[in-house]
């Protein structure tokens, strides 16, 4: 292993450390299922609390403009949902981030990294239609909220100040809303979502809005049949993530070279028990269609697990 693959692994052993040992110490009496890339309008119990922590490397080398950029980036994220009634439920997001860009710029590999807290999420999320009969739920649940800027914005290195996708923060607040539904029965699940992130301006610099749309279908693939004393559930998982990325704008200029839309396909698996779920899926992109030279993604890689108690 090279030294930089060593320093990548080094700083991230103590997030993941820590998160399995959190592991250990909660339990929870039931997991249901839920979508690996998004949200689930399935409740949080009144009065109860879910964790979830998803370790996400995102990997972008598809370079057109022939500068040879390379970014990556890990993120460790910590979200903890609270049951306010048995249809509202409040959710926080933590992430804490690793960012690092290779660029090729006169003939000199420059390499820029960062490291640290980022922007935190807050969100709501109320249940508006549910439609229970034995063996299976329907539920509508609209949800919004506001990512803020807890985050460093202002990162500099030996070259300047650093470009703001590799920031740990953007600056900005940022609202968003959308609605997902989901409908579960004994031997599968299917999960939508439509979203919308209206992305503001901080340090002269504005990301582009985010318009998403989501699908997930998890499907048991053993047992084949329900039965008494399994001690748990393996699911086939296949989503679809639609995004679609305004241009960036710099100074109120658009950046011609960013932005557009991309389609991803992510197959995962997911085990599910009483007390915890753990999953993994891989997001591959399918469609890139963006715009002049704008980085395109290689794959995204997931995997966590998650608890109630």
């Amino acid at each position: 292993m090279d030294p930089v693959s060593r320093s990548f692994v080094k700083r991230r052993s103590w997030a993941i450390g820590a998160c399995f040992v959190l592991l250990l110490l909660f339990v929870s009496e039931e997991s249901p299922g839920a979508p690996i890339t998004f949200n689930t309008a399935l409740p949080v119990a009144e009065d109860e609390f879910i964790f979830r922590e998803q370790f996400v490397f995102d990997r972008s080398g598809d370079d057109p403009s022939g500068a040879n950029r390379d970014r990556e980036v890990f993120s460790a994220l910590s979200v903890l949902g609270y049951g306010v009634t048995s249809d509202f439920a409040l959710f926080g997001v933590l992430p804490y981030v690793d960012k690092s860009l290779e660029v090729t710029s006169m003939g000199e590999r420059q390499s820029r990294d960062t490291n640290g807290l980022g922007d935190v999420t807050l969100f709501g999320r109320y249940t508006v239609f549910i439609d229970n009969i034995p063996g299976r739920t329907f539920r509508i649940a609209p949800f919004a909220g506001v990512e803020l800027p807890t985050g460093e914005d202002d990162a500099t290195d030996r070259f300047g100040r650093l470009p703001a996708s590799i920031q740990a923060g953007s600056g900005s607040v940022d609202p968003f809303a959308g609605v997902v539904a989901t409908y579960q029965a004994l031997d599968f699940q299917l999960d939508t979502s439509v979203s919308y992130k209206a992305n503001t301006r901080a340090n002269n610099f504005e990301f582009g809005d985010v318009a998403q749309f989501d699908a997930s279908i998890q499907y048991r693939l053993w047992p084949s049949a329900l039965e008494s004393g399994v001690p748990g559930f393996l699911y086939g998982v296949l989503e679809g993530n639609l995004i679609h990325q305004n241009k960036n704008q710099s100074n109120g200029n658009k950046d011609p070279n960013s932005g557009g839309t991309t389609l991803f396909f992510a197959p995962g698996l997911q085990y599910v028990t009483k007390r915890w779920i753990a999953e993994g899926g891989v997001q591959i992109p399918v469609v890139q269609d963006l715009n002049g030279t704008a980085l395109e993604e290689d794959y995204i890689v997931r995997f966590g697990f998650r608890f109630n108690f």
